[in-house]
């Protein structure tokens, strides 16, 4: 299991300030020095297990909130964001943005909501367009609960348990709940009569239609999602109106995935998945069958292990196309260093999988600052046609740091000896100066060009 320490300085403060307490006396009454009150304000010091204790008793207060409410979504949010190419020139560093986010949480957050709001790194652009990218903000607010919604996993969970003490077969499980409880009838329908749907709604005809298309799991999946939609509707409108968008469109997106978030719980039950995760090593193949699942489904599943007390490793997704598009991005609890990436490094082989036969086995990955990646990719067909008769593709990528990869059986057998290879976060922010694949100068940085001589790279950088 991941132990990952909490650091939540920002929420203690804002809970002794709410209180109108000063730290001598705060730390009188929850019997700790003022001098580690202060260390762990400062996020010097991770918030203890009884210390957690002694607050919740003492203030009374909802525990979740301390990692719900970093300002930004935390210190990995706030990298991504000082990343875009308009802050090359400023290179502020870990330990500054450390500063900035324990002696000013309520800047760091303005900061966070307006970059966000403006559009700021939307897709790696810079330009600060006026309307915001309904995307870009559903991704940050599902950043700032670090794609964990504890409500939605135990409403999850309960039910999960009772479907399975009423049936072994959670189709025919969730089918006639619906049809018990919400009087929805299923039926699945040729591909003619839905050339371009794969699930609808019919009211009048109270039914729940899917389409042919749809596999085993996307059918559970769908059914799970109209059981969310029916039966979690309060959780989700409370965490949509929490993220208090300002944009229609943004709202209902967030719904959606919460929606779908719930069904993931539902199919796959916090405790029993992540006791399956760990006795398996992670082992994707068997994970799938066991919970009868498609690897996109799985993949969402495994970036959202953040429950406290029970985490399990960090995992982050991307969804890929052919042309080096990224269509989803999930990052959960993880450092975004890869994830984040204005695109798709051409020295990584993420989008080679398009043209090989099986799958590739993991790949080792290492950044510009370093920091090393296991990654994992897979091909995965969408069900269904456009009327263009065009089948959507996509890469799947699980990705996670280096030094917990060692927790994955999927590298057994993959030698330790073997070289990582170095990446970068696409090339505007790539710092690495003699890239032989550079396409555009790194921002903030000078080309550098000899007319005596002809490099390797065509396009040189200078070096820091």
């Amino acid at each position: 299991m991941n132990a990952t320490k909490l650091i939540a300085g920002h929420a203690v403060r804002r809970v002794r300030r709410q209180n109108a307490l000063s730290q001598a006396a705060m730390a009188e009454m929850l019997d700790i020095s003022p001098s580690y009150l202060n260390l762990v304000e400062r996020n010097q010091r991770p918030v203890s297990a009884a210390l957690l204790v002694r607050l919740v008793e003492t203030f009374d207060f909802d525990p979740r909130t301390l990692t719900a409410a970093a300002p930004g979504g935390g210190a990995a949010a706030m990298r991504r964001r000082l990343a875009d190419p308009m802050f090359a020139d400023l290179e502020i560093d870990r330990s500054e943005l450390e500063e900035w986010l324990a002696a000013a949480p309520g800047g760091a957050e303005a900061f966070a909501r307006v970059f966000d709001r403006l559009g700021g790194a939307a897709g790696g652009a810079a330009d600060m367009t006026p309307t915001p990218d309904p995307t870009v903000l559903v991704r940050r607010e599902i950043e700032r609960w670090r794609n964990h919604f504890p409500d939605l996993d135990a409403a999850a969970e309960t039910l999960a348990d009772e479907l399975r003490l009423n049936a072994g077969d959670l189709y025919a499980a969730l089918a006639e709940r619906l049809r018990v409880r919400h009087a929805l009838a299923i039926r699945v329908l040729p591909v003619d009569i839905m050339p371009d749907r794969l699930t609808r709604l019919d009211l009048h005809a109270r039914q729940l239609q899917l389409s042919e298309m749809l596999e085993a799991p996307g059918r559970v999946f769908a059914l799970a999602v109209q059981v969310a939609q029916s039966e979690a509707r309060g959780e989700i409108e409370a965490l949509a109106r929490g993220a208090a968008f300002g944009d229609r469109i943004a709202e209902r997106l967030f719904r959606r995935y919460l929606a779908q978030y719930f069904a993931a719980a539902l199919v796959m039950p916090y405790a029993r998945f992540l006791r399956a995760c760990e006795a398996t090593g992670y082992d994707l193949a068997v994970l799938r069958r066991r919970f009868g699942v498609s690897h996109e489904q799985l993949a969402h599943r495994l970036t959202t292990l953040n429950r406290v007390g029970a985490r399990g490793l960090p995992f982050f997704m991307l969804r890929i196309d052919r042309a080096g598009q990224v269509s989803k991005r999930l990052i959960g609890a993880s450092d975004p260093g890869l994830a984040e990436a204005d695109g798709i490094c051409p020295l990584w082989d993420a989008l080679g999988i398009f043209d090989r036969a099986g799958d590739p086995p993991p790949q080792r990955v290492a950044m510009p600052d370093g920091t090393p990646f296991v990654t994992i990719a897979r091909r995965v067909d969408h069900a269904g046609r456009s009327s263009s008769g065009v089948t959507a593709r996509f890469v799947i990528v699980l990705g996670l740091a280096g030094d917990l990869a060692s927790q994955l059986a999927a590298l057994q057998g993959l030698d330790p000896a073997v070289r990582a290879i170095p990446i970068g976060p696409g090339c505007r922010r790539c710092p690495r100066p003699d890239c032989p694949q550079r396409a555009v100068a790194a921002a903030g940085r000078a080309l550098i060009v000899n007319e005596r001589e002809r490099a390797v790279a065509s396009l040189a950088c200078a070096a820091d």
